[in-house]
Parts: structure tokens; sequence; C-alpha cells
């Protein structure tokens, strides 16, 4: 078994199958949704690709996959290397060319390296989300992402092309199960020209390097995504991590001043 995956599991798939699975998904998504889109031309029609995506709903995942679709490339996701060991999913997920990630190694680096060697063998145009989850962002802008979409780039030596999205969340808002299909809501989608990441190409890739153009790709997301929305994205990135240390401090402020007031203070959690 652990032989043929070997062979299997590398981003080669069935013409059927991705056939099969456009027969069935291209009409299934437009059902659930109305799709308003542009910038298509933007995306490579051949080559290994990276879509810098912006994450608001598990409903997102199916408009860029028809968005990267109809711009004539198939889409392909990193997905976990156990999911591949699930012997009925992980038959469909190498028949269609789906792309493992061994999250078990301990060097997180060289996991995305070898991912990034998977991209660049196998011509793939993969949806990537550097925020690695959904924003936690209260106004659902991009937050602080993870450099995993830098290295990708980097190391794999492809263009990346910035995507935005709005609309999806007003399907299946985040920590929801049941998505409202009725009435149809419009999903709008908008690539831009790949990002130039020239100036951090020939430079050793430490992690300032793999911040600064993770912050670049995720600022030109940001920028099409005020652009859908006709607002201003603010200008620095939401970070959970501070906003959490930030509530605990002003609540300990709070309850120091009420203390001061000999006011009942606030337990701090």
């Amino acid at each position: 078994m652990a032989g043929k995956q070997a062979r299997t599991a590398d981003g080669t798939y069935s013409t059927a199958w991705r056939n099969v699975s456009k027969i069935i998904l291209r009409p299934g998504i437009r059902m659930m949704m109305r799709l308003d889109w542009s910038g298509q031309q933007n995306i490579p029609s051949d080559g290994p690709v990276i879509l810098a995506v912006n994450h608001l709903s598990y409903m997102d995942i199916f408009a860029v996959s028809l968005f990267a679709d109809s711009a004539g490339r198939y889409p392909v996701f990193l997905a976990k290397s156990s999911l591949f060991d699930i012997p009925a999913l992980g038959r469909i997920l190498r028949w269609l060319g789906q792309l493992p990630v061994y999250r078990g190694q301990a060097d997180a680096a060289l996991v995305l390296k070898q991912a990034a060697q998977l991209v660049a063998k196998t011509n793939s145009c993969v949806i990537f989300y550097p925020e690695a989850t959904v924003t936690r962002d209260p106004d659902k802008w991009p937050m602080v992402a993870k450099t995993g979409v830098a290295r990708l780039a980097l190391e794999s030596d492809v263009p990346v092309v910035p995507i935005a999205h709005w609309g999806a969340q007003r399907i299946l808002p985040y920590g929801n199960y049941v998505p409202k299909l009725l009435p149809r809501k419009t999903v709008r989608v908008v690539a831009g020209p790949p990002v130039d990441l020239s100036e951090f190409r020939d430079q050793p890739i430490t992690n300032a390097v793999l911040r600064a153009a993770t912050d670049k790709v995720m600022r030109v997301v940001a920028d099409l995504l005020g652009e859908l929305r006709s607002e201003q994205p603010p200008a620095e990135f939401y970070h959970p991590a501070v906003a959490r240390r930030k509530l605990r401090q002003d609540l300990r402020a709070l309850q120091e001043a009420n203390s001061t007031g000999d006011e009942p203070g606030t337990p701090i959690p």
C-alpha cells in the first residue's frame, strides 16, 4: 500500500475522473450561488501557479474552484497526507491529482519544500489560503498570514496570483454548518496580476524575507478585497494573539481603575 501511494499521490491524475468532477460540480456550484467575477486573464493558461486567496467561509472553496476552472485551470489543493490513506477518499484525491502535504514530519520547512517540488513538477494550479483558516478579523479583512505562501512560491519559483472574494460568508457564516442557499446569494471574485516577488528571489530564505514577501502578497489581496467592498482596508493586518493580549490588558486596566475608585473589580479570565 505504501509503495502504491508513493507512486500515485504525486499529482498525476485521471482525465476521466476530472471530467466527471466537472460535470457534477460546475452546475452544483452554480445552483448554490450566483457568481460575479473578473480578472481571470491574470491566471496563466499553462504552467505552475499559486492562487493566494482570502478565506471567509468554507463555501468560498467552491466559488474559487469554479473561478479557476472557468479560467481553464483545474483547481488543486494541498491536502493532508493522512487523507490519502483513507481507502475511498484517498483514491479519489489521487485520481483528481490533489497534492499531499506530509505534516507528520518535524521540519515544517521541509514539508513545504516537498510541496513546492510537486507544484513545479505537476504544473498545478494550486489554491492556497495563506491565513491557514477563516479570518478572525471582526470586519472580515485578511488577517496576518502564515509565511507558507511565500516559501512555496520562492522554493518553486512560480507566480503568485492574488485573488479576493466577497459574499461566500453570507451563504455559510463561519461556525455554521447549514448553508443558507435560498435565496441565492452573489459571490464576487477578482484576480489581480501576479505579485512581483523578484526582490526576494535571490535572497536567502530567512524568516524576515518570508514575512516581507507574505505581507506583500496579502496587501495586494486586501486591496483587491477593498475594491470589491468599496472600502479602504486597514493599514495593519489583524493578529488574533495581539488582539487577545490587548483585550486582557484593557480588562486589567479596567479592573485597576475600578479598584482605585473603590468599585467592584472585573475578574480577569
